[in-house]
């Protein structure tokens, strides 16, 4: 079961647009050091749309060498291609990846049917653990959770991140898919109430450059300190909110150069944050204590 802060990995690239590779493996040491029980490379936080495929397999690899088995890497590997799904997959799994996690197709907007087969063919292909990614914001389509019990039947179809914010969704999970069924929530603002729903921890944005304070909430959580839960939440709440104040991960990108992680560095067609966001960015940190 895969649990606590999981970091959806932002890639740093230097100032020519090359992945930093030195940056990105010090930046994945550092995260497991912190508390961090898992780590996502390559997912939309990593820039996956804009990586080529060598680059994606690399920042894959890369990611294995520096965890070493000390927490799980589930790699990013969805397309709205299923060939291609299932070739980013095959690499994850033959790389040593733990688990593959998988969006959705955008764009295409396949029916529930098209989902079912879309995810079984990739779990029929493959050996590896996959996870579901459910986030409509960005792939237009919202699988049902019909759908999802469906799949979960599979033997490697091991769980979900849910990025809908529908907060009854970890309870309708659960009843429709068992306690075994892994839930991940993708929204790092309503982690608390989607934890009281059932669900078993968060696919963090914020973890980036907040990984001990995000990894000391869900301590918490499991602890039963209640208090030390809601002090956590409402000192990373502001974060959180600044975090998605312009799509991500122009945000988290240019809070992780304040504090001198890599640079703010994008690939186009993302730009550089505005100043109004870049302010509002600084002053979240700033309130967080986590810039001075």
């Amino acid at each position: 079961m895969f649990k606590g802060s999981i970091t959806a990995l932002i890639t740093p690239f230097t100032t020519e647009g090359v992945i930093d590779e030195k940056a990105f493996q010090s930046f994945v040491d550092w995260q497991i050091k912190q508390g961090t029980t898992g780590v996502v490379p390559v997912g939309t936080t990593g820039e996956s749309p804009t990586l080529s495929h060598a680059e994606h397999h690399r920042v894959v690899e890369l990611a294995l060498e520096v965890a070493k088995g000390r927490v799980p890497v589930i790699a990013g590997t969805g397309s709205n291609s299923t060939v291609e799904a299932v070739s980013l997959t095959r690499h994850a799994q033959n790389a040593g990846a733990d688990a593959a996690l998988v969006v959705t197709p955008y764009y295409n907007k396949p029916t529930q049917a098209g989902l079912l087969a879309h995810y079984k063919a990739i779990h029929d292909s493959t050996d590896i653990p996959i996870v579901i990614y459910n986030i409509p914001g960005r792939s237009v389509i919202d699988m049902s959770v019909t759908t999802m019990a469906e799949l979960a039947k599979l033997p490697r179809i091991v769980g979900v991140k849910d990025a809908t914010s529908d907060l009854e969704r970890p309870a309708l999970m659960r009843i429709a898919a068992g306690p075994d069924f892994c839930q991940l929530s993708g929204e790092d603002g309503t982690i608390v109430p989607f934890l009281a729903q059932g669900g078993h921890g968060c696919i963090s944005v914020t973890a980036n450059i907040a990984p001990r304070l995000c990894a000391d909430l869900q301590t918490a959580w499991r602890d039963g300190n209640i208090a030390k839960v809601q002090e956590l939440n409402y000192r990373l709440m502001p974060v959180h909110k600044a975090m998605f104040c312009e799509a991500n991960p122009g945000p988290v990108k240019y809070a992780a150069s304040l504090l001198g992680l890599c640079t703010a560095h994008m690939r186009l067609p993302m730009v550089e944050i505005a100043d109004d966001s870049k302010q509002r960015v600084e002053a979240a940190l700033k309130s967080a204590g986590l810039l001075s």
